[in-house]
């Protein structure tokens, strides 16, 4: 009942925020994006740690929906070769303003048609990104046909339930003082075993999926009052995949 509800009062995504961003990308307490930063304390080092023990030599990776560059430019501090698409020009100019290694490809590219090859990257990586798309499953056959053969296509997403509706959304709407209208969208949420489908459609098989929340004692409660993310927040990994959730998936053979 609670779905049929959801689906009768559908939204359209507001993507187009992104491109008003400019350096508060890398500056905002005020906004959602403190949160992404946040997050990617976690996630950067789960990806990197895979990326190294996947056995791949010289792994060359591909950041689709990259916005900003924050996990782009951080595989490239790592030593990875890096390139990034989004389809927002103004993201790919900050990313690119702050991509320390001068090293990252940057393109404006559209992820249902990405400008490359067939089996060009060994990692393509998604975070963040799916529940921004009203086609994840063709996005996600599009990463496959860009990967090479046992190549690692990593995601980012948010389950979709109504505990995902009242803290992913309706919490940040309440409590985090600039968040765009329908920066999220319930219906474009996905659930893990949707994923799952999507990825074996594609010729993928995940491999490891963790959830991922934030740490409770880390959320101050002047947040209340200023709306701002506390810069201390922290997020750690967790069995639960019931809001945030993360994981890859290898190509096969």
């Amino acid at each position: 009942m609670v779905e049929l509800a959801m689906e009768t009062e559908r939204k359209t995504i507001n993507n187009a925020f992104y491109d008003s961003y400019g350096d508060r990308w890398y500056t905002a307490q005020d906004d959602p994006i403190a949160l992404l930063r946040a997050e990617n304390h976690i996630k950067v080092p789960w990806v990197v740690e895979r990326i190294v023990d996947s056995g791949i030599d010289e792994p060359w990776v591909l950041d689709v929906g990259c916005g900003g560059g924050f996990l782009t430019n951080a595989l490239a501090l790592e030593g990875f070769s890096v390139d990034g698409v989004d389809i927002s020009p103004e993201s790919i100019r900050i990313a690119r303003e702050h991509d320390y290694t001068g090293t990252v490809q940057y393109g404006v590219a559209d992820a249902y048609d990405l400008p490359f090859q067939d089996e060009s990257f060994d990692v393509v990586t998604t975070m963040d990104f799916l529940e921004h798309v009203e086609d994840p499953e063709a996005i996600i056959k599009e990463c496959a046909r860009v990967l090479k053969p046992g190549g690692m296509f990593f995601f980012h997403t948010f389950n979709r339930n109504p505990l995902s509706h009242l803290i992913v959304i309706k919490f940040l709407e309440w409590f985090v003082k600039n968040t765009p209208k329908d920066m999220h969208v319930i219906e474009l949420f996905i659930k893990p075993e949707e994923l799952h489908e999507y990825c074996l459609g594609a010729g993928l098989t995940i491999t490891e999926m963790t959830g991922i929340k934030p740490v409770i004692s880390s959320i101050s409660p002047r947040i209340l009052f200023d709306g701002k993310v506390p810069h201390g927040m922290k997020f750690e990994l967790t069995e639960s995949t019931l809001l945030s959730y993360m994981g890859f998936a290898r190509k096969s053979h």
